[in-house]
């Protein structure tokens, strides 16, 4: 079936702003060629096909499975290191081209495995790690939800765009905040006495609508949570209705449920989805310039990004990931094909744990898996003031990356080879099969070693 894309790829021009010649030099293909695509003189052929993905993965692969796109996705899909071995991969996206529902049947078979191995990941790393030998704990069952919702919770999303229209301000400060809770629920602020706002972010008395703010908080948080009690009010229901439908199995993991999903309405309150989507390509996902845009904090822009999944308008397939001084990692997600692990240290070539040490620096990595994918990581060390000398500060990490596909539209890959030398990271020691690592805590659970009493090596064992 002739796949002509005349239109599209005029709108995908204008959109980048490029000229006709601009636009063919992308490609490697002349302008009088590109002309007749643009005039659908010509369909799109798969060759082509695979430069648009690669030029522009993001705009030309945010289409949809639809026949005039079948070239693309499964352009994409070939991508996978799972079809390395194809002796000619053009010439199977070329026969897959011309059976259309056979090409469909391989993409859902590809998703169904990822699905799969995703899943036997999470199930190989609770059975490997003993301390959690007796099932998955409430925290790490909620973690997994948002994980299998694609960290994309639409009904919430869309009613906190909705009421985002309704604010004054953008962004909204904390006065036009106050203003709203006041005006529609008849709350008002209380400022914590010296006792009273240690160690809190909010207290919200329900019976005299008064609410309490924490001592110390700096102003990201105080807008934050300010928006994190708008969301408990206004989005009361959404959230009962989505707790109530995930079944899950407690009363103690549905609270849990309710307030990550509270958290995530006042995120997508202070950033609405199609306005912070548009300013992140704009800006090429600069946390910076995005946090001074929406003044929200390095930590919740970087969350936000990771939550781009609306269908028909995807942002960019981030992983982001929060780890505390002791390695673990308290925060993750991932929408792309780097999967966290949930038990156990991460890996510590990774350059989030070097971040942790040195607060208030961008580090930026260029890593590869044991699947042979590649991705750009930044990290960035953050320590949150308790208020008092008696009391710690909170010190941890943040990381945000994506594909190297995606590099292009990530300002911290600038100046970055992405198909030079990349640090050999994994998940987890237990789980990652790289036998030639010296920074191994563990053996892989599933292969053999290997001792020799007669050397040593910086690892005591080898791995077969």
């Amino acid at each position: 079936m002739a796949d002509y894309v005349g239109s599209d790829l005029r709108a995908l021009r204008a959109t980048q702003g490029l000229g006709q010649a601009d636009m063919a030099a992308r490609l490697g293909i002349s302008v009088s060629y590109l002309s007749q695509l643009e005039n659908d003189l010509r369909p799109l052929t798969a060759a082509v096909a695979a430069r648009l993905v690669e030029a522009f993965p993001l705009d030309w692969s945010d289409r949809g499975l639809t026949p005039g796109r079948r070239a693309v996705s499964l352009a994409h899909l070939l991508g996978d290191p799972l079809f390395d071995g194809l002796d000619d991969p053009k010439r199977a996206l070329k026969l897959l081209e011309r059976q259309p529902a056979l090409a469909e049947r391989i993409a859902q078979l590809h998703a169904s495995w990822r699905a799969m191995q995703e899943r036997r990941s999470m199930d190989d790393e609770a059975l490997a790690d003993s301390a959690v030998a007796g099932g998955r704990l409430p925290w790490e069952r909620i973690r997994d939800w948002f994980h299998e919702a694609g960290n994309y919770i639409h009904p919430l999303d869309m009613a906190a765009e909705a009421l985002a229209s309704e604010l004054s301000g953008d962004p909204p400060r904390e006065a036009d905040l106050l203003a709203y809770l006041e005006a529609r629920h008849g709350v008002t602020l209380q400022e914590a006495g010296e006792a009273a706002g240690e160690g809190i972010l909010r207290s919200f008395d329900p019976g005299t609508r008064r609410l309490t703010l924490g001592r110390a908080l700096p102003p990201e948080t105080r807008r934050f949570t300010l928006a994190n009690q708008i969301a408990l009010l206004s989005f009361g229901t959404i959230i009962a209705d989505i707790a109530s439908a995930s079944k899950l199995p407690s009363a103690e993991e549905r609270n849990l449920l309710e307030a990550g999903l509270a958290n995530y309405g006042a995120s997508a309150l202070l950033m609405p989805y199609e306005r912070f989507r548009a300013r992140a390509r704009a800006f090429r996902h600069d946390i910076d310039r995005l946090r001074e845009s929406f003044a929200t904090s390095f930590e919740q822009t970087c969350h936000r990004l990771s939550t781009l999944q609306r269908p028909g308008a995807l942002g960019v397939p981030f992983f982001f990931c929060r780890v505390d001084m002791a390695g673990n990692i308290t925060k993750r997600h991932s929408a792309t094909r780097l999967q966290f692990a949930r038990f156990g240290g991460a890996c510590p070539l990774w350059i989030v744990h070097e971040a942790v040490a040195i607060p208030d620096r961008v580090l930026v990595q260029l890593a590869e898996m044991p699947d042979g994918v590649r991705y750009v990581s930044m990290a960035k060390g953050l320590v949150k003031p308790s208020g008092s000398y008696a009391r710690p500060p909170r010190r941890y990490a943040v990381a945000l990356g994506c594909e190297a596909e995606h590099a292009g539209a990530f300002v911290y890959a600038d100046g970055m080879d992405v198909r030079g030398t990349a640090t050999p990271i994994g998940g987890t020691c237990r789980l990652c099969p790289r036998p030639d690592c010296d920074q191994r805590a563990f053996p892989p659970t599933e292969r053999p070693i290997s001792v020799d009493p007669h050397l040593r090596r910086f690892v005591p064992y080898r791995v077969l």
